[in-house]
């Protein structure tokens, strides 16, 4: 059964169960061109209106916005959410949850990898952050990527508000803590990542679980 994103609810750590918790800065060398987002997105909504495409007929909900619906679908333990503009007829972005190879089998369960990509006209209206708000409310803890756009620098910033965050260093299959501040050169190591623990999370809880050092 795949994740259902809503406001309040279940989140996606129930759904991967059954088929398997400060603001801080991170690297920022990621940005992409509108055009090339645009134009990404533009064929992601024809795929999602063909009949036969694995995208189309998707499960919706209301996206808790005027005229916006989410639609949303798993596969192999990842999560995809997309926002769908539907008096414009068209996407206005999506996240997707991905696995992570580079964890091991202890951490996969409960960790994901969010990338984002919206539309210009629909950025900076809290539509990522609100999936991101989502998925961790549900219990899934976030890990960043090795590189970061500003846009989604800013939002991993805003929800170490919120959450419980801090640095992990990512090698070998192997997660260890580094702690809710680093130094600048061990921040800028490629190995280091950003941790969000989901909601009902504790640090100890977290380690015991994923076998984090």
């Amino acid at each position: 059964m795949p994740p259902c994103p809503a406001p309040a609810g279940a989140g996606p750590h129930a759904a991967h169960a059954a088929h398997a918790a400060r603001a801080l800065e991170l690297r920022i060398d990621v940005d992409l061109a509108p055009a090339d987002i645009e134009r990404e997105l533009g064929a992601l909504h024809d795929r999602i209106g063909r009949p036969g495409d694995r995208l189309h007929a998707m499960p919706s909900l209301p996206a808790g916005a005027p005229g916006l619906r989410l639609l949303y679908r798993e596969a192999d333990g990842e999560y995809y959410v997309y926002v769908e503009d539907v008096m414009q007829r068209r996407l206005a972005g999506y996240t997707v949850f991905n696995r992570l190879i580079e964890v091991g089998r202890r951490a996969d369960p409960w960790v994901r990898a969010p990338h984002t990509k919206f539309a210009p006209a629909y950025q900076r209206r809290g539509l990522a952050t609100a999936l991101y708000r989502w998925a961790l409310d549900g219990g899934l803890s976030l890990l960043s990527g090795a590189r970061q756009s500003a846009g989604a620098n800013a939002l991993w910033q805003a929800l170490g508000s919120d959450y419980a965050a801090g640095y992990v260093d990512l090698r070998h299959k192997t997660l260890t803590w580094l702690g809710e501040t680093v130094s600048a050169g061990v921040r800028d190591g490629l190995h280091t990542r950003m941790l969000l623990l989901g909601q009902g999370w504790t640090l100890q809880a977290f380690m015991d679980r994923t076998g984090m050092y």
